[in-house]
């Protein structure tokens, strides 16, 4: 699954990435703008 951040549109591919965006740390942040993880909404 893919997750967009709202702020700046950067696309987080959880297959990509290896990691499920729900098991982020809760301080992770867009590494483009910084944003929180509820500013990220499903693709």
């Amino acid at each position: 699954m893919k997750y967009v951040c709202g702020p700046c549109g950067y696309e987080y591919d959880e297959a990509a990435e290896g990691t499920l965006f729900k098991d982020l740390p809760d301080d992770w942040v867009c590494p483009i703008c910084g944003a929180a993880k509820d500013a990220f909404n499903p693709a």
